[in-house]
């Protein structure tokens, strides 16, 4: 129980790029985030939603942020934009200009990176990375408490590799520019068909990883044994990483840490895929059933239907018959929330004339009178 991790938007590694909305995300306010919820054992996944021309250029910087900071962050989320939601009636210029793909993610990660990421070599569908979780469950065996999760969406839906990351020096390599993982997970597969027990189990993925793993590609330091650590499984508690299992004894012996780079496109109207969405992972739980994310999200409309149907009001209708809700900050109540008070609030709306160049109002605005909203 409790909470293990948090996605948290991250478009570039400056306020310019997080502001291509039309609203200042505090860029500073996210790296003090970051530093807090570490403190408190929370593990970050940085969220990028890539638009071509915007901060595409920057998306290079956003993985050694992460390696710079790899006790903190165990992922990163590039997400290329779907037009869909607010953005559904871009015009065709717009969405040429602006579409972005993950191919191209690639090659700019490569460019931007020096190299230390290949388009062929080091990337593969997200649904491969069940090789791992296959043979972690088989190793906790069938009366564990909990099992893992396997990503099985269609190949088309997300990429993904690994990069060993040195937290003292910071240095990055891609893990499969020294272990062939694409000859691994034939491996794997013949590992947990033939389900000869835990330890043999065991037996066999040591020999897989031995065999696959290339001693005079890997950076200087990196034991075979770091990538043994993968797949150690923990019966006794479920939100364990792979850097709480790459962990050594030995605090000498403690520096290499995995970090995980994934591209997930979403769809939209114009790149609709039915067969990706017979395979989604990730439904919606609704009162007529669950519904995948880009059929709910994507413009198909059944968002529009399910919350036409299910409606009991609007959100400023429903404010004006029973009043607000209590706010509290530090356990204490807020007061002055009441039914006809904005949360407009001054300060923000300065920050984002500073940030749009124009008068502006807060986004956090309830929809209530006219004349209650603060606009400067």
């Amino acid at each position: 129980a409790g909470q293990h991790g948090v996605y948290l938007q991250f478009d570039g590694t400056n306020e310019e790029d997080n502001k291509h909305r039309g609203v200042g995300n505090l860029f500073d306010v996210k790296l003090k985030a970051i530093e807090n919820l570490a403190e408190v054992g929370i593990k970050v996944t940085l969220v990028t939603t890539i638009v071509n021309s915007w901060n595409n250029n920057g998306i290079g910087s956003i993985v050694k942020f992460a390696a710079e900071n790899i006790d903190k962050v165990q992922t990163i989320a590039f997400q290329p934009v779907s037009f869909t939601g607010r953005d559904e009636d871009v015009s065709d210029a717009d969405r040429k200009k602006q579409r972005y793909t993950l191919a191209g993610m690639t090659h700019d990660l490569r460019d931007q990176l020096d190299g230390v990421l290949e388009p062929m070599r080091d990337w593969f569908p997200l649904s491969s990375y069940s090789a791992f979780t296959s043979v972690m469950d088989m190793l906790q065996g069938a009366d564990a408490p909990w099992g893992w999760s396997s990503c099985n969406c269609h190949p088309n839906c997300g990429i993904f590799t690994l990069m060993v990351v040195n937290k003292r020096t910071n240095e990055m390599r891609s893990l499969f520019e020294f272990f062939n993982y694409e000859q691994f997970m034939q491996d794997v597969a013949k590992i947990t068909d033939t389900a000869r027990g835990k330890k043999l189990t065991m037996a066999q993925l040591g020999m897989a990883i031995m065999r696959n793993y290339d001693a005079s590609r890997a950076p200087e330091g990196f034991p075979i044994s770091q990538i043994i650590n993968l797949f150690k499984p923990s019966s006794t508690t479920s939100n364990s990483d792979r850097n709480d299992r790459m962990k050594a004894e030995k605090k000498d012996d403690d520096v290499w840490r995995v970090l995980c780079v994934e591209g997930m496109w979403f769809q939209d109207l114009f790149t609709y895929d039915f067969r990706r969405t017979e395979m989604c992972v990730i439904p919606y739980g609704t009162q007529e059933g669950e519904i995948s994310f880009c059929a709910y999200n994507t413009g198909v409309g059944w968002r529009q239907i399910i919350e036409e149907m299910h409606k009991t009001a609007s959100l400023s209708e429903w404010y004006q018959e029973h009043g607000r809700h209590a706010v509290y900050a530090k356990g204490k109540a807020v007061p002055g929330i009441g039914k006809t008070r904005s949360l407009s609030l001054p300060v923000i709306a300065k920050v984002l004339e500073e940030d749009i160049d124009k008068p502006a109002v807060t986004p956090y605005l309830v929809e209530e009178d006219e004349h209650e909203a603060a606009v400067v």
